[in-house]
């Protein structure tokens, strides 16, 4: 899930880092310039790891800045395909499936192609298509509501189990064009895509919802278990192992 990648970069240092060591300063640049950015190809940067190699710093000239040549190490976030990895339900519609959430990354998407079959969208009379969830219809001819099979629902808020399928990257421009048709005088409202997305499938055992195999029970104690574990941790500092 998270790997180490490493970057060459000319880092430029503005006067008010001077007071600071040199290896402070360039940590403290790169994390501002990276953290939190989608590298085409490369995944999530999460952070800076360790610095292999500097040059000397020439001074700008007319600006003050110090450019610094560095090679440096990263670490990035990037699932590989096969990999399980747990989100909350954030979203559900008829075409894209169902979107999960982790506390760091919104663009886990699982197609409807990849549910567990058969699966059916269900939106309840007089409510609107967004609020729709989708349902996977278990055959089985005891079941408790007559129909013949059993009804388990991708509800939102929902902690999901999903398996890593495949990467979807995608060129963004640097700005919104308008969308075809538009007429003169109208604002750029395309909807930009994600440039990172993560697809991924809930078809096998184990998978889906944690509640359908867990229990309430069970599950309730995982979260306490984990809660429990947050706080243990909550003292480890910026030199803890990632």
């Amino acid at each position: 899930m998270y790997v180490l990648t490493t970057i060459s970069d000319t880092a430029a240092l503005p006067p008010s880092s001077f007071p600071l060591p040199t290896a402070r300063a360039l940590e403290n640049w790169l994390n501002a310039k990276y953290s939190d950015r989608i590298l085409p190809q490369v995944g999530l940067c999460v952070c800076f790891h360790s610095l292999i190699s500097t040059s000397e710093g020439l001074i700008a000239h007319g600006t003050g800045l110090v450019n610094v040549n560095v090679t440096f190490r990263l670490i990035v976030w990037r699932p590989f395909k096969g990999e399980i990895l747990q989100g909350t339900i954030i979203q559900s519609d008829r075409e894209g499936g169902v979107w999960l959430g982790m506390d760091f990354f919104e663009d886990l998407q699982v197609p409807p192609s990849v549910l567990f079959e058969p699966s059916a969208f269900n939106v309840e009379d007089g409510k609107d298509e967004s609020e729709g969830v989708w349902v996977w219809r278990s055959e089985n001819a005891d079941a408790e509501n007559g129909k013949g099979y059993d009804e388990y629902f991708f509800d939102r808020n929902e902690k999901c189990l999903a398996r890593v399928e495949m990467e979807v990257w995608n060129d963004v421009p640097p700005q919104m064009t308008k969308p075809a048709g538009a007429v003169d005088g109208e604002a750029a409202v395309e909807e930009r895509k994600q440039p990172y997305a993560v697809q991924a499938s809930m078809m096998h055992s184990g998978l889906g919802p944690k509640l359908w195999w867990l229990g309430e029970e069970e599950l309730a104690g995982e979260v306490q278990e984990a809660e429990e574990m947050g706080e243990g941790n909550a003292g480890v500092g910026a030199d803890g192992v990632v």
